[in-house]
């Protein structure tokens, strides 16, 4: 039986900031890598640049930064997206929109979805569920989700062990590459796939790129569990029992992006899941990313606070990015991404890596 989904979402967002939701046996990755520190930089701080682009479409960026897909289609969702939307324009990231398939059943929840008043300049992206694709939704509900919010780009949403542990959930993912492949030939705008915490390997990746897809987000394991905010939500104690198995489930970030750079090393690719810092930002762009993604970590903020208390955080992650380039010699967020000072310090053993 489907569950309501302007309630599951507002159910979502107070488990996501209230709960303990971090998956238990599954790290981002990231802390197996250390910056090699650079004593002499030769470089001013003041110099140091994190002006950016999004590939897709070539818009400037302030920042190489995106405040990932969360929520819409709810009151509670309605101030988090005019906040972090407020907070998006003013600091210069990108921005996802949770899924839209709830504005486009439901007309009365479009309105908490359309924040381009509040960002005019911003890339934004429109989200679907890809899975959808396999329950009706076409081309034409793809136009008007993109259409409706006045997107750039549209990227779908994979999320198939979400869709299980989920009351009334959707797991039938039969057939969809080659529905993703029709959607990417038909749309004017670039479209894009994403997980949604469990990552994405290089050989899908490759598929995805064939496939016609613009770019890729990892969104990879080591953050939010979508297990076990479903698990909170589960009356099935079947289901409820299980998704303890899973706690350890999904790619890590740092190898979901080291994954998908190697086999599909031109496409733009943006690395989300567990970042909490600018450290960590700066940690997957020196692995091969485009752009880091953020979600929970603003998500209080956007709920609790206004768009001040979102830019806040933004602040502070553009801050400690921007000492990291310091700390390691680079002023550009290219220098950064070829820069040859980040080490697996797994693999490094005793002996410095220089």
């Amino acid at each position: 039986m489907k569950d309501d989904i302007r309630k599951r979402k507002e159910d979502h967002i107070k488990i996501v900031l209230t709960r303990d939701v971090v998956g238990k046996h599954v790290t981002t990755g990231l802390e197996r890598y250390r910056f090699l520190h650079n004593a002499l930089p030769e470089i001013s701080f003041d110099d140091v640049s994190l002006a950016w682009r999004f590939g897709p479409t070539g818009q400037p960026l302030k920042a190489p930064f995106l405040i990932s897909s969360m929520t819409g289609g709810s009151t509670g969702g309605e101030r988090v997206n005019r906040n972090l939307a407020m907070a998006a324009q003013e600091r210069g990231w990108a921005m996802g929109l949770g899924s839209l398939r709830v504005a486009l059943e439901r007309p009365e929840s479009r309105e908490s979805f359309r924040v381009r008043k509040w960002a005019p300049k911003i890339p934004l992206l429109a989200n679907l569920g890809l899975v959808q694709l396999n329950s009706g939704f076409g081309v034409e509900d793809c136009r008007r989700a993109v259409e409706m919010v006045e997107a750039d780009a549209l990227v779908f949403h994979l999320n198939s062990l979400q869709e299980v542990f989920q009351p009334g959930g959707d797991t039938d993912f039969r057939g969809l590459l080659k529905k993703l492949e029709a959607v990417c030939r038909a749309m004017t705008v670039p479209v894009g796939v994403k997980e949604v915490g469990m990552g994405i390997d290089g050989r899908l990746a490759r598929k995805l790129v064939d496939a016609g897809v613009s770019f890729i987000d990892v969104a990879g394991a080591g953050g939010t569990s979508w297990i076990r905010v479903e698990k909170y939500r589960q009356g099935d104690s079947l289901l409820s029992a299980a998704a303890d198995a899973f706690d350890g489930w999904g790619i890590p970030t740092a190898e979901s992006v080291k994954s998908v750079r190697r086999q599909a090393p031109g496409t733009f690719l943006i690395a989300s899941g567990g970042l909490g810092t600018g450290v960590d930002a700066a940690k997957t762009l020196a692995l091969g990313a485009d752009l880091a993604g953020f979600a929970r970590t603003l998500l209080g903020p956007a709920r609790s606070g206004g768009p001040e208390a979102v830019m806040n955080r933004m602040k502070q992650i553009e801050l400690e990015c921007r000492i990291a380039m310091f700390g390691i010699g680079v002023k550009t967020v290219e220098q950064l991404k070829n820069s040859d000072r980040l080490v697996n310090v797994d693999e490094s053993g005793s002996q410095p890596p220089f």
